[in-house]
């Protein structure tokens, strides 16, 4: 099968395109022909050796993806071989970025024949990310005000339809050029991060969603109200330690399972949320599309295709 792999961690020229072995379904496992890989912020963090996942090499990247069961492993029998279906790589765990990925059969779903690979495969991490920061973390309540950071991005833009839908008030930040896109999703506020210190704007949240990071962190903490919640995915694998005791830091434990890949499919059906927008590349264009993605400038997702 063709893949990008990487034999060293380095800069985008370390992606290389190639053959690697067709992978075998091991018990519980299946064989997906994919369609669609997303792109996400994790994997040119494990490129270039900044992510926690110490690979050994050659190493495929990519974490979720949809596409066509093509081969069973030893005790799967609730999917057949032509369903179409999607998921996230477990844990710990890439591979998306080829021809064919193996994957328990248990932590993906099925994909329906009205949603596009391509959308599946936008929503399928980004999505899952945010109902569990939302929905297990937060625990956003009906008429509380959440300050989602970043809500151009594939996750903020997930989560600030998903707390919509929840029934809260949406606060987000974003770049002048995307506060049409945001308000779109549904951000009732929008400030400008690079005209305006939120943390000045601001107050009194009930919960915050943190998708940035650095600095934005701490600072994040200013604008809870005594007992808000906030939730980080670009801290590390522990919770920050907040800058007052008042309020509570949260991790969410973005575990893989189907349940979770059939919210979004829920979500999706009931109209609440729709698929970000996207820039496609071949799969044999990583390189760029890494470029892309480490410079932060986007709006919605990156979907790399096989052909």
């Amino acid at each position: 099968m063709k893949a990008i792999f990487i034999n060293q961690q380095g800069g985008p020229e370390v992606l290389t395109y190639g053959d690697l072995p067709d992978p075998v379904p091991g018990p519980g496992e299946i064989v997906v022909d994919i369609a669609a890989a997303s792109i996400n912020a994790a994997d040119w963090k494990v490129r270039s050796g900044q992510g926690a996942l110490n690979p050994k090499f050659p190493h495929v990247l990519g974490r979720d993806f949809s596409g066509t069961v093509a081969a069973l492993g030893a005790g799967v029998t609730d999917l057949a071989i032509g369903d179409d279906v999607f998921g996230v790589c477990d844990t710990g765990q890439e591979g998306a970025y080829a021809e064919k990925i193996a994957i328990k059969a248990a932590i993906v779903a099925k994909k329906p024949a009205a949603m596009p690979h391509a959308d599946a495969a936008a929503m399928a991490l980004a999505g899952l990310t945010a109902i569990v920061a939302l929905e297990d973390s937060i625990k956003l309540q009906r008429g509380e005000t959440i300050l989602i950071q970043g809500g151009a991005g594939g996750v903020a833009g997930f989560a600030i339809q998903l707390a919509r839908h929840l029934g809260a008030r949406v606060i987000t930040t974003a770049s002048a050029a995307n506060h049409d896109y945001v308000r779109g999703l549904g951000a009732q506020e929008v400030i400008d991060y690079n005209a305006v210190d939120f943390t000045q704007a601001i107050k009194d949240c009930d919960a915050v969603f943190d998708t940035v990071g650095g600095d934005v962190t701490q600072r994040s903490f200013a604008v809870l109200k005594s007992g808000g919640r906030a939730a980080f995915i670009t801290a590390g694998p522990v919770p920050p330690t907040p800058s007052r005791q008042d309020v509570i830091s949260l991790r969410p434990d973005v575990r893989r399972d189907r349940p979770h890949l059939e919210r979004i499919v829920e979500l999706v059906r009931l109209g609440a949320v729709r698929p970000p927008v996207m820039q496609f590349f071949k799969l044999s264009d990583a390189a760029a599309a890494h470029r892309l993605s480490e410079s932060r400038h986007f709006r919605g997702k990156l979907i790399l295709t096989p052909k």
